[in-house]
């Protein structure tokens, strides 16, 4: 099974060529114990060697001036999180006190990343920020021409994002001059991966891209031919993600061919969840109402969860159990061999931020402006 390229002729030879670089490693962000950014490692996969205690309690819970879609950022003792109030706050974690907050022109959509004591985040003026993550003071902004949804992803001193204003930018962390920027026929609203030197990201243009960190060079691009908002979760040479046609697709990154395709059998529904993937499952939410795991090898269903309304959250794998937010306002924690239910919370509000893990904490907001930190009192 193989999509149709916009160059066919040299597809095979440049995939093969692009796989030999990236089959040497998944490029993960180093595990320190903080969540740094939006699917907590570079490449995107959601899933963390850690473990939380099984009775959860929320042990305190936040207020901000306006709802909450931004995932936050966990680093060092300190949540880092936007809000549609037009503020990005930063809390001390054992508390929940309010350490300082940091005022944009626009709503804050974007989910911070925290890297050198630096926190990076856009708003929905097209202002990219960066913010001393002790203080909030301004380092530096760069200006684009849209809204900024997709967080920052970061490595060897360079921070790559996506706009509305249909670009996807590499800035230098030191000081945000734009490296580069490659305009696309769509919005970037997805985080974009980065795997060994390679920058890998899926627009709203319905284009799967694979572009070189360091100068910007297109190494390849291959028609996916429908909407993707969700970003790329990349695993042993392979991308996840889900798009609006409703479909869950693995693309090889080696030859460009798509291993399988899930559709579920009866519910057509988009996929706006970005996918957690761990050695043998693919996890994400649908509009569908339901959670779905699929078998990495096969692309077939190993269970499905159901929902009170749709699924937009983005999951988290913890050791053997799945974290999940949703727009019925509940957070679940689910076995992720079986899906049975092993702890669920009620906040009464939906939820379309992804929970962030770290320090034995579990941090999520709500639409409705409530910033719970759970952990064991």
């Amino acid at each position: 099974m193989r999509f149709m390229s916009r160059r066919t002729s040299r597809l095979l030879v440049a995939w093969a060529a692009l796989g030999l670089l990236l089959a040497a490693s998944s490029a993960v962000a180093a595990d320190d114990g903080n969540w740094r950014l939006f699917r907590s490692d570079s490449a995107l996969t959601g899933v963390l060697d850690v473990e939380l205690p099984d009775d959860l309690e929320p042990l305190w819970v936040f207020e901000l001036g306006e709802g909450v879609e931004s995932s936050a950022a966990v680093v060092d003792g300190r949540v880092f999180v936007g809000s549609l109030d037009g503020h990005l706050h930063a809390l001390d974690l054992e508390t929940g006190a309010e350490l300082w907050r940091f005022a944009t022109e626009m709503e804050v959509k974007s989910s911070p990343s925290v890297f050198n004591d630096t926190v990076y985040f856009g708003d929905e003026s097209g202002a990219f920020h960066a913010l001393d993550a002790a203080t909030g003071a301004q380092r530096w902004v760069v200006e684009t021409g849209g809204g900024i949804i997709s967080a920052a992803n970061y490595s060897d001193g360079i921070l790559v994002f996506g706009s509305y204003d249909n670009n996807l930018y590499a800035v230098n962390a030191n000081d945000g001059s734009v490296r580069w920027a490659i305009t696309t026929n769509g919005y970037v609203n997805g985080t974009p991966a980065i795997v060994d030197g390679r920058v890998v990201s899926v627009g709203c243009d319905g284009v799967l891209r694979v572009v070189n960190l360091d100068d910007g060079a297109i190494l390849q691009t291959l028609e996916i031919g429908a909407y993707v908002a969700a970003s790329p979760a990349i695993r042993d040479n392979i991308a996840y993600f889900g798009t609006f046609e409703n479909q869950v697709i693995a693309v090889d990154l080696a030859d460009g061919g798509a291993p399988w395709i899930y559709e579920h059998p009866q519910r057509k529904f988009p996929y706006y969840s970005s996918a957690a993937v761990t050695e043998d499952t693919v996890v994400l939410g649908g509009r569908d109402k339901m959670i779905h795991a699929i078998a990495r090898d096969t692309g077939e269903a190993r269970w499905t969860h159901t929902s009170r309304a749709r699924v937009d959250s983005s999951p988290v794998v913890f050791g053997n159990r799945v974290v999940i937010g949703g727009s019925s306002g509940d957070i679940v924690i689910l076995d992720v061999h079986t899906g049975d239910l092993l702890w669920q919370f009620e906040t009464g509000s939906s939820i379309v931020a992804t929970p962030a893990i770290a320090e034995g904490r579990l941090v999520v907001g709500t639409e409705d402006g409530i910033l719970y930190c759970f952990g064991r009192k």
